[in-house]
């Protein structure tokens, strides 16, 4: 289930739903009824996909919005592993 270095759902996106249809920024913002700095943060990997945001994406897309949030749970997870050793826990066993 785990995938090695998935990609930030914003590349996805990017890559696999504007990039086909050609749809610059400014026009997929509006069609998605967000800030143009929402998803131009979201595509540059500086922010994720919300619940509302995968709603909105799955309807846009004939997607779904689990998938979206799944992406960004493997990817967030994924990015908590690489800093697994800078964390301090207690061992509870």
């Amino acid at each position: 289930m785990n995938m090695h270095n998935p990609p930030h759902p914003g590349e996805v996106l990017k890559d696999l739903c504007l990039a086909p249809l050609d749809l610059n920024v400014t026009d997929a913002a509006k069609a998605l009824g967000v800030s143009r700095k929402t998803l131009s943060s979201i595509l540059n990997g500086r922010a994720g996909i919300s619940p509302e945001m995968a709603i909105r994406l799955s309807i846009a897309f004939k997607t779904t919005a689990e998938s979206w949030m799944n992406q960004q749970m493997q990817y967030d997870l994924w990015q908590a592993e690489l800093h697994r050793g800078e964390l301090t826990v207690q061992t509870l066993i």
